[in-house]
């Protein structure tokens, strides 16, 4: 009888199993995959038998599953999947395997036997069968998928979807419209008198004047006033509908003098300090021979707001600071080293490219400059007018970082949520534009957003006491970018927003009147993302709120001050045109400034400024976690933000170390604390005679502020075998760099063709 030799114990098949009639029989039935699929969401189109790499190494830690492809995201769904990581965040939106459609950078794919690419776009064909597909995506993951055993027709068209489906024709075509139509009708019977609840939603969105009202007497700007000329955008397209204004300035006057502004944008009133000073963003005037003129009326309208009429000061960003082109470059080169090239951080080489990149110098310069504002308005007293030729950029940030570091509210989470919205949504970023969510102008797009949550880490960094929030939730927030369900990332102004809002009431059968925020919210929701629990990562354990107590001689080691790296953080006097009169020197000093020696020591100097003075005096002092914050600027303190940059690179993760490891010991300690203060609470409301209920373990899980659970006394004070240096990223399956020989793949993702190998170059066209 002819044998059959049996296989050897030493091998493992990795292809899925033949699915004929005798399988069947003898086998299990196949599971069935199905996505989780939205309000609105359908599948566009799917394959089978597709193989997602996790290892560039062997494919023996490889996914087979389904690819789908559906007008919200790209799934892919594991025919068996590994056990769920605890370390993962439970996206209540999107599954471990999921991508939004509007996070893919590009849509790549390959045919190894031809040796041919080809990056897809819309309407596109592709003339060869793809064994492969390669997604880069946004927030910095690469994802790759093989077609081994899939057909070749079913893997060409779920491609082709994707790349479709990736770039709409129309910002009405993004799934979030289709789906807060679907849900707003969901809920239509939980409505209370006639509106939705907001649920919960503590952040103003400075769609009314209420909200700004409530911000000019929080801050004590009594020289100021809500001004509302431009309801129903009638001045200015990308102004918010109330504006805040001097008050010795007249509506009519106003009207009159937008006509002088870029796209008629009337200074803004951002944020007042205690002593009086205002700081301002302005559009350039557009016509010079009038420029002085108009200048020197809005001057003397912001002095007569200043109760001791103290001194105005223009600050032009646009001749200190890097532009969007500038910014755009300096990212792209940054995620190329940290992403796409080998990782080897611990070579010179490595550390250099990182800094050629120019990104952290640009970091650098933000926050040097946003910190010469700061001295500006409370140093000396003055007001500042931050000056951008359209006010909707760089003004964003410097703005946003000014207000950062001078005022503690915008430290807290609803703080600076609210920062967000009045500085960058309703100041009238151009989001869609600068995110390029239908990828039609490469030009426009720059990561000026990233580039201030990166600035806002590097303070945060320095005082981590300061802040309510972690990074953890500011890298949602980056991620959250790429989800396009909230209004907050989506629109170019907020006449963009409520006109095609607008529209999309009409279309989904809402009734007029309603406020937006009802059925197409901001971000700020986040519990539509995440569970109780995985939003208590965004609690920093560490924070000290207002009213507790400061950090005072170094009692609390970690927050004191060193005194070596002062000196001239901001060395050099400010540029400057004191009430539209005299002009100054460079705020921002030339590049090679920028990496200049500090000296060693506090010690006074005959040539010292008033503004080395100011610093000086400031890093002499104990610190106030609830006062000003000014950060340290010399290189050795601008670091990378690794969890953002590496979180996706397997090489970097380091198992039960980095950060997460003192925040995990910090979470139980507030958490030990909170039981504790809960028993004791317990003990003297009891009667003298009865037993006091006590609970060790504490309050309800769902009304923990932190994360992680206090442990018991008995047990071994041991981190979770969960935690890594990027928790709670990095899923399984999430990033896999492939080596390709020949040209290098930056080439490919600024759009040119390459082949897998040099030896393979053709002039054929694909």
């Amino acid at each position: 009888m002819f044998s059959v030799k049996p296989t050897k114990p030493t091998f493992k098949c990795y292809l899925p199993p033949v699915q004929t009639d005798v399988k069947k029989t003898f086998e299990q039935p196949i599971k069935k995959l199905e996505p989780k699929l939205l309000p609105g969401e359908i599948v566009v189109n799917e394959a089978n038998f597709v193989r997602k790499c996790i290892s560039a190494e062997n494919s023996q830690d490889d996914l087979w599953g389904k690819l789908i492809c559906t007008n919200f995201k790209v799934s892919f769904i594991p025919q068996d999947a590994p056990p769920k990581q605890k370390s993962l965040l439970s996206h209540l939106l999107l599954g471990e395997h999921d991508i939004p459609l509007t996070c893919l950078e590009q849509v790549v794919t390959v045919n190894d036997t031809k040796g041919k690419k080809k990056v897809l776009g819309s309407n596109q064909k592709l003339k060869f069968n793809p064994t492969e597909l390669i997604l880069y995506c946004k927030d910095l993951r690469i994802i790759r998928f093989c077609f081994d055993e899939a057909g070749p027709e079913s893997a060409k068209k779920v491609c082709l979807a994707i790349a479709h489906y990736s770039h709409p024709a129309d910002l009405q075509l993004l799934f979030g419209f289709e789906y807060q139509g679907r849900r707003y009708h969901d809920y239509k019977e939980k409505r209370v008198n006639g509106s939705t609840p907001r649920g919960g939603l503590q952040t103003p969105v400075f769609n009314c004047s209420s909200d700004w009202d409530r911000e000019i007497k929080r801050t004590g700007a009594s020289g100021w006033r809500v001004c509302s000329i431009n309801e129903n955008y009638d001045i200015s397209p990308s102004l918010p509908e109330y504006i805040v204004v001097p008050g010795s300035l007249a509506d009519q006057d106003l009207k009159h003098y937008s006509l002088f502004f870029a796209d008629k944008r009337v200074p803004l009133w951002c944020w007042n300090h205690p002593n009086g000073s205002a700081l301002v963003r302005m559009a350039s005037i557009i016509d010079p021979l009038q420029q002085k003129k108009y200048e020197q009326r809005i001057f003397t309208a912001i002095t007569k707001s200043h109760p001791q009429r103290s001194d105005v000061v223009r600050s032009d960003l646009d001749k200190y600071l890097p532009n969007i082109q500038d910014i755009q470059n300096a990212f792209v080169k940054i995620r190329q080293i940290c992403v796409i090239d080998p990782f080897e951080e611990s070579e010179e080489r490595w550390l250099s490219s990182i800094e050629n990149s120019r990104w952290l110098e640009y970091v650098r310069a933000f926050l040097k400059h946003s910190s010469e504002i700061v001295y500006q308005l409370d140093g000396k007293n003055a007001s500042v007018i931050l000056q951008e030729e359209e006010d909707r950029d760089l003004n964003c940030i410097v703005s946003s970082l000014v207000q950062l570091m001078l005022d503690p509210h915008y430290r807290s989470l609803v703080g600076f949520q609210s920062l967000v919205q009045k500085e960058w949504v309703m100041a009238g970023h151009p989001f869609l534009d600068r995110c390029n969510h239908l990828k039609r102008n490469d030009k426009e797009e720059s990561p000026l957003f990233m580039l201030f949550l990166d600035c806002v880490w590097q303070v945060m960094n320095q005082y981590p006491a300061a802040f309510e929030f972690t990074e953890t939730y500011l890298t949602v927030l980056s991620d959250s970018m790429w989800i396009p369900l909230f209004s907050t990332f989506l629109f170019n102004s907020p006449k963009h927003c409520s006109q095609l809002l607008m529209d999309f009431a009409k279309n989904k059968a809402i009734p007029q009147g309603e406020d937006q925020v009802m059925y197409f919210p901001p971000v700020w929701d986040w519990s539509q993302q995440f569970s109780t629990k995985d939003l208590t990562l965004f609690n920093n354990p560490m924070y000290v709120g207002k009213g507790a107590a400061c950090v005072q001689n170094g009692e609390v080691k970690t927050f004191r001050r060193t005194k070596k790296t002062y000196s001239s953080t901001l060395r050099g006097p400010s540029g400057s045109l004191r009430n539209g009169l005299k002009g100054g020197e460079d705020t921002l000093t030339r590049r090679g400034s920028l990496v200049s020696e500090l000296k060693p020591d506090f010690s006074p100097v005959k040539d010292e400024s008033p503004s080395e003075r100011f610093f000086r005096d400031w890093f002499a002092r104990p610190l106030d976690q609830q006062g000003l914050l000014i950060p340290l600027l010399i290189p050795s303190h601008v670091a990378l933000w690794k969890l953002f940059f590496l979180r996706w690179v397997p090489e970097a993760c380091i198992p039960k170390g980095g950060p997460i490891t003192a925040y995990h010991k910090l979470s139980q300690l507030v958490d030990e604390i909170e039981t504790l203060q809960s028993q004791i609470r317990q003990y003297k409301g009891s009667s003298s005679g009865s037993t006091p209920l006590t609970s060790p373990s504490g309050p309800p899980s769902n009304q923990r502020r932190m994360y992680f659970k206090s442990s018991s006394p008995h047990d071994p004070p041991t981190p979770p075998d969960f935690l890594t240096s990027s928790f709670p990223f990095t899923p399984m399956g999430n990033l896999c760099r492939r080596s390709i020989h020949g040209t290098p793949i930056s080439k490919f993702l600024n759009g040119a063709r390459i082949w897998l190998s040099t030896e393979n170059l053709t002039n054929d066209t694909v």
